[in-house]
């Protein structure tokens, strides 16, 4: 793994995207994307020969790294024995995928829809809750994201809905727990899990508890902050949802797959779901695939009645054959146990003491390989380092803070005020304390914003 500069190749690559590929979330002409001339493991590296720690997973999906041998070898071998073929044939890799993923999910979630990606398997678990039910209502937290297809965007609940927001999905937004910026104004933990309990209770309460289909959760949030949810919250909502008839889906996206040290995060919270949806690190992100692990009671309703939705490319055989191997790596090497122990000794001590050195960091939360940095100006009113949802000069401060840590060699996740720190959950001792001493440099820069 010594990269080799190319500087004329990348200078081509990077024409070709400028000229025709239309980027997700962005101004087109206002961004300026890294030209990747390779990857292995946890790392990536430019035409320039620059390698970088990714210290994002690439979208937090890399829960293998990149091109494991084992992984590639079984797309490979897929690929000349059976490159592609349509849903509704039972085929080797599909089934033995459906499999190995029944065996971890959590209860009797025992049958699995497979969709392209986790937009898709949200869409489709909402589908299946509406249709269970009768009932046409989906509550979802602020705080949070879902995927960008039409429900998805509408069930998230950070700025990028506000584009897309039809007001007319079906959808309500509550507050979930959030201790350190707590919209009940409590002061523990166990304040804040029977405060956030009892205004879920509320919302159903003046919704009407017979329009609602589902109560959907991001296990952990991702992308919205990390925030690991008090003990007793996720099973006060599924006693909710039991008493109102409400399906309870989980949407395990980002989190499932050994990101936080468990196969799913709901085995941290001893909860089963009815629903809970996956992607991202089920075959580590080398071909896409996601989708819905139902239980067996919204399975029936559909047993002889069709279920109204598919797609194409649904359980596609080099998705499914990545899956299998992706699994089968992470039993045999460990991985799962890795992501563990790398946040219970490395990870999360090394940011606590980050944190009691650096004014700029106001929270440190998270387990596993899924953790976040709370950046704030002030760690007595904890105003954060930006404002929400920042733009322009008044991001300054993070666009220093992760234009240091690139120059240093790490790629940081950045999502407003915070910085996530989601490695590969197969990331070594050395490299989790590589990144650590990178974010030591940034965390300087971030300080001279500090009041």
């Amino acid at each position: 793994m010594t990269p080799q500069p190319h500087p004329q190749v990348g200078a081509a690559v990077k024409a070709a995207d400028r000229a025709h590929v239309f980027h997700s979330w962005s101004a087109q002409e206002l961004i300026d994307p890294l030209a990747v001339a390779g990857a292995e493991g946890s790392y990536f590296w430019d035409y320039e020969g620059k390698r970088y720690l990714d210290f994002t997973s690439g979208l937090v999906f890399t829960n293998i790294g990149y091109q494991h041998p084992k992984v590639v070898a079984a797309i490979q071998e897929q690929a000349a024995t059976l490159s592609t073929f349509a849903p509704a044939f039972a085929v080797e890799a599909r089934s033995e995928a459906a499999r190995l993923i029944a065996e971890r999910t959590p209860g009797d979630l025992d049958k699995i829809f497979f969709t392209n990606g986790g937009a898709e398997a949200v869409e489709n678990a909402t589908r299946m809750a509406r249709l269970h039910t009768g009932r046409p209502k989906i509550l979802s937290a602020y705080r949070s994201y879902h995927g960008a297809t039409s429900t998805a965007i509408n069930l998230t609940g950070d700025p990028r809905r506000w584009p897309n927001d039809i007001g007319a999905a079906g959808v309500v937004h509550f507050w979930a727990p959030f201790l350190y910026r707590s919209p009940f104004h409590a002061e523990n933990e166990r304040q804040e899990c029977e405060r956030a309990l009892q205004h879920l209770e509320d919302t159903i309460a003046f919704e009407g508890p017979a329009t609602i289909a589902a109560v959907i959760l991001e296990t952990i949030p991702g992308t919205a902050g990390i925030m690991t949810p008090p003990p007793g919250y996720l099973a006060g909502v599924r006693e909710i949802c039991d008493r109102y008839g409400i399906v309870f889906v989980l949407d395990e996206v980002m989190a499932g797959f050994g990101r936080t040290g468990k196969w799913f995060a709901a085995d941290h919270y001893d909860v089963t779901p009815d629903l809970m949806t996956f992607a991202k690190g089920v075959n580590s992100g080398y071909v896409p695939l996601g989708g819905v692990a139902i239980s067996s009671a919204i399975a029936e309703t559909f047993a002889r009645r069709p279920y109204p939705g598919g797609l194409t490319y649904s359980g596609h055989p080099l998705a499914c054959a990545a899956a299998v191997a992706t699994i089968n790596v992470m039993e045999e090497e460990g991985i799962v146990e890795q992501a563990a122990r790398i946040g219970e000794t490395v990870l999360g001590p090394g940011l606590r003491e980050l944190a009691e050195r650096h004014p700029s960091v106001g929270e440190v939360r998270g387990t596993g390989v899924f953790w976040a940095l709370e950046l704030v100006k002030d760690r007595e009113t904890r105003e954060p380092l930006v404002p929400y949802n920042a733009a322009g000069t008044d991001n300054a401060p993070m666009a220093a803070f992760g234009a240091t840590a690139k120059a240093h060699g790490l790629w940081p996740f950045i999502n407003m005020n915070r910085t996530h720190v989601v490695p590969p959950c197969n990331v070594t001792e050395a490299e989790a304390k590589e990144g650590l001493a990178v974010l030591d440099a940034a965390l300087a820069v971030a300080d001279e914003h500090t009041a």
